[in-house]
């Protein structure tokens, strides 16, 4: 669920029956004057054994808040991650006489036991509301687990096992892994916002496509044997270079080549097959997932 910023609730409902059992609570609606009105497994999930990990980050939000709060709320798997990005309204369309429309909150999505989704909004503070990850950041809750502090009137516990979990807005995780500041050097993310990378791959791919059809007709062969050939990443640098992209000294070039060779190597997986194959190549490197699989194969 990382970076999935959600989508219609009946869909969210009908992934979370997956894995739930028949009329498990998924989530609950309710407003000031909307009575509370509640969504429940269905009971023909494909997946009711086996061990879950929901993967989450800042930017999961809304229904996949609603699958990841579900499935911990209900002790049916663990979540790994950054505490969620906390949207969690009901809103109710009002067609205009003049075909515009306004889109009214009636009321609040509720995880099974009883924690509020939506983050707090204060009146008179649509702005911190607005920059609530960048403050995130900037009071360390993304990067250090001391640094997030919950109230006890903020305590739930989970339906089975009694865990306790948080409420206040999104869903913490139940194992936190900080986010890497320091992972993508000045040089790397300037290269990237100047859209060297995207340009440089798409050149690459243009001339190299059939080549590398015949020489990995599968991607296990791809994933196994390819290496990035330097010749493309000095074509990167060079152009870099002409954009007066450059890195100030020998370590930061070194800093750099790893996470952008992965980054090289997923985008032409990407052009060659579809996103899984992307993902399964950047996911590799990913801590949440690791810590992930560490927690499958315990």
């Amino acid at each position: 669920m990382q970076g999935n910023g959600g989508g219609y609730l009946q869909a969210a409902a009908d992934i979370a029956s997956e894995f739930l059992n028949d009329g498990d609570l998924i989530v609950y609606t309710e407003g000031r004057t909307v009575p509370r009105s509640d969504y429940n497994a269905r009971g023909n999930g494909s997946f009711n054994d086996g061990k879950v990990v929901v993967l989450v980050d800042e930017y999961t939000a809304s229904a996949a808040e609603i699958v990841t709060g579900a499935i911990q709320d209900h002790d049916r798997g663990l979540v790994v991650g950054r505490r969620t990005f906390g949207k969690g309204l009901v809103q109710r369309p009002i067609d205009l006489p003049d075909g515009s429309m306004i889109r009214l909150t009636i009321s609040h999505y509720y995880t099974p036991s009883g924690r509020c989704i939506q983050k707090p909004y204060e009146k008179g503070k649509q702005k911190d509301y607005a920059l609530d990850v960048v403050n995130r950041l900037k009071h360390g809750e993304l990067t250090n687990k001391d640094s997030i502090h919950f109230a006890d009137s903020l305590k739930y516990y989970t339906l089975k096992e009694k865990r306790v979990v948080y409420g206040g807005g999104g869903i913490m995780p139940d194992y936190f892994i900080p986010l890497d500041t320091t992972r993508y050097t000045k040089l790397h993310r300037e290269l990237a916002a100047k859209s060297v990378i995207v340009t440089q791959n798409l050149r690459y791919m243009d001339k190299n496509r059939k080549q590398l059809q015949q020489q990995y007709p599968t991607f296990e062969e791809f994933k196994k044997k390819f290496e990035v050939p330097q010749s493309f990443i000095d074509t990167i640098l060079a152009e870099g270079e002409k954009l007066n992209v450059k890195a100030k000294d020998e370590d930061e070039l070194n800093r750099t080549l790893p996470p952008l060779k992965i980054q090289l190597k997923a985008l032409i997986a990407r052009d060659l097959w579809d996103m899984s194959e992307y993902f399964s190549i950047v996911n590799e490197d990913s801590e949440i997932v690791k810590k992930a699989l560490e927690l499958l194969s315990e």
